[in-house]
């Protein structure tokens, strides 16, 4: 025994790509990617890491995400208002 920590049965995660060991997963479709398997996000907050397939499907600008949960969230603000606007027409009555 050599009185250091070993790994048993956790291999570290590999890229889907190119097999070398990842650094982290792709921010779209969450696959392992290592560093030279990805790309930088533009235009976010933060950066990130997006593999080389999601990127070539035009994956690289957060802006539609952004755009999706903006849109989502006035669904949500819109059918409260809808709500809110019946049930005071109600208690009119």
């Amino acid at each position: 025994m050599s009185g250091g920590l070993e790994l048993h049965g956790d291999d570290p995660a590999r890229c889907a790509f190119c097999s070398r060991q990842a650094v982290g997963p792709c921010a779209s479709c969450r696959q392992p990617v290592c560093g030279d398997c990805c790309t930088l996000t533009e235009g976010g907050a933060k950066v990130w890491a997006i593999c080389l397939d999601c990127d070539r499907r035009g994956g690289r600008s957060l802006a539609g995400a952004w755009r999706g949960l903006l849109v989502w969230l006035g669904g949500i603000l819109a059918a409260l208002a809808a709500i809110v606007a019946i049930v005071g027409w109600l208690t009119r009555r």
